[in-house]
C-alpha cells in the first residue's frame, strides 16, 4: 500500500514540478529532408489553391431574399364544334396573380351544360351511387353533375399549341442583408426601350427578362408539342453568385432551365401519372337552374427558383483559414518523426538525441546537429 502511495505521490510532484519543452534536432538525411518538404509544399498548396482560390476562404458569404413577379402575354385561339373562342391570360394562366409557380394551359377536355341529376357514371367514383344500374352503359346510376366527364380521349395535337408563342416577363428582386447590396435581374443597360424588343437568348440575349414558352420547353430539353398534349412541369433557376468585392454592377443573374417532368420517354416511378392536369368550373345560371361548365386542364406547370451566393472579403475568415492552415504545416513533422524514429536504421540513435532528461543544474545545447 505504501508503494501505490509513493507512486501516486510522484506522479503528482512530476506533474506539478516538471516542464517539458521540445528539443530541436537537426538531421541531415536527403530523404527525410525532401520528404518533409514536399508535404509543405503539399499544404502550401492546399491552402491557396483550395482554401483561398477554389473556396474563396478569405471571404464571408450571404443569401438572399428574394421577390418574384411574373406576367404572361400571348392570345390562343380554338375552334371546337365549329364554335371559335379566343383565349387570353386571364383564360389561360392559373392563378392569375403574377406567382412564382403558375400553370400554363396548353389542351384541355371540356364538358358543357352540366347540372345536378342523376346519371350513368363512365368510370368509378363520379358521384354518389343509387344502387340502381343502367343496362346500356353496364355502369352504376350515380347523383352527379351530368352529363358525366369523359376523359378517355385527349385531344390531339393539343388545342392551344399558339401557346408556343406566349411571352413571360420576369422581374426578380434580391436583397443581401448582411452586405447591405440591393439587385434586380433589370439590370444597366436594361430599359423600357431594350425590354419592348428583346427575348431573352442565353448566348446573344442572356439578360433580356422576356422569354418565349417555346423556348423555355426548349431549353429545358423538352418537345412542346409532346408537353403540351399531356402538361408537365419546368423549373427556371435565377441564379445569382455575385463576389461583392468587384463592382454591383457586374453581379448579374444567369438563368437555367430544368425539364421536372412531363416527357413521354420517361421510364421511372413517375411514368405511371404523366403529365400535369386539374379540374376547374365555370358556373352560371340558365332559367332557374344552376349549370356549369366542366375544364380538364392539361398545362405547363412553371417554378421560378432563385438561388443566391454572395461573397465579400472579411479579415475572421482569412485569419482563420491562415490559423489553419499553419496548424496543418505541423503534418510534415509529424510524418517526419514517425519516419525517424520507427523506420530508418538508425532509429535508436535518433530517439536517444530527441529525446533528454536533465536536471534543473544541468545546462544543454537547444540545437543538435545529426549528419546520418
Amino acid at each position: 500500500r505504501s508503494g501505490i502511495c509513493s507512486q501516486i505521490t510522484n506522479a503528482i510532484s512530476d506533474f506539478f514540478f516538471e516542464y517539458e519543452t521540445p528539443r530541436q534536432v537537426l538531421v541531415r538525411d536527403r530523404r527525410v529532408g525532401v520528404a518533409c518538404r514536399l508535404i509543405q509544399l503539399g499544404v502550401l498548396g492546399y491552402i491557396i489553391g483550395w482554401v483561398f482560390i477554389y473556396e474563396n476562404g478569405y471571404q464571408s458569404t450571404d443569401t438572399a431574399i428574394s421577390s418574384v413577379y411574373t406576367k404572361m402575354k400571348g392570345v390562343g385561339y380554338t375552334k371546337i364544334n365549329g364554335t371559335e373562342s379566343v383565349w387570353d391570360v386571364s383564360d389561360y394562366v392559373f392563378p392569375p396573380q403574377g406567382d412564382s409557380s403558375f400553370v400554363v394551359m396548353t389542351n384541355f377536355i371540356m364538358t358543357e351544360g352540366q347540372q345536378m341529376g342523376k346519371c350513368p357514371e363512365l368510370i368509378l367514383f363520379q358521384g354518389q351511387m343509387t344502387g340502381v344500374c343502367v343496362n346500356k352503359t353496364k355502369t352504376c346510376e350515380v347523383v352527379t353533375w351530368c352529363p358525366v366527364e369523359d376523359d378517355s380521349s385527349i385531344p390531339y395535337p393539343p388545342l392551344l399549341m399558339s401557346a408556343e408563342n406566349y411571352t413571360l416577363f420576369i422581374k426578380n428582386s434580391v436583397t443581401f442583408p448582411l452586405f447591405g447590396v440591393k439587385r434586380s435581374n433589370l439590370v444597366e443597360g436594361i430599359d423600357t426601350g431594350y425590354i419592348s424588343k428583346c427575348i431573352y437568348h442565353p448566348e446573344n440575349d442572356p439578360l433580356c427578362p422576356i422569354f418565349k414558352l417555346g423556348d423555355i420547353v426548349k431549353f429545358s430539353g423538352f418537345n412542346f408539342e409532346t408537353i403540351a398534349k399531356l402538361g408537365g412541369a419546368i423549373g427556371i433557376v435565377v441564379d445569382w453568385t455575385c463576389n461583392l468585392d468587384l463592382d454591383k454592377k457586374y453581379c448579374k443573374p444567369e438563368y437555367t432551365f430544368h425539364g421536372l417532368y412531363g416527357n413521354a420517354d420517361e421510364t421511372d416511378v413517375t411514368r405511371t401519372s404523366v403529365g400535369y392536369n386539374f379540374r376547374y368550373a365555370k358556373y352560371y345560371m340558365e332559367g332557374k337552374v344552376q349549370k356549369r361548365t366542366l375544364f380538364k386542364v392539361f398545362g405547363i406547370r412553371i417554378d421560378i427558383i432563385v438561388q443566391s451566393l454572395a461573397r465579400k472579403f472579411d479579415i475572421i475568415p482569412t485569419l482563420t483559414a491562415i490559423g489553419s492552415g499553419v496548424g496543418i504545416f505541423g503534418v510534415a513533422t509529424v510524418v517526419c518523426d514517425l519516419v525517424l524514429l520507427h523506420l530508418l536504421p538508425k532509429k535508436e540513435f535518433y530517439k536517444n538525441m530527441k529525446f533528454k532528461c536533465t536536471d534543473s543544474h544541468i545546462q544543454v545545447s537547444s540545437t543538435l546537429c545529426i549528419n546520418s
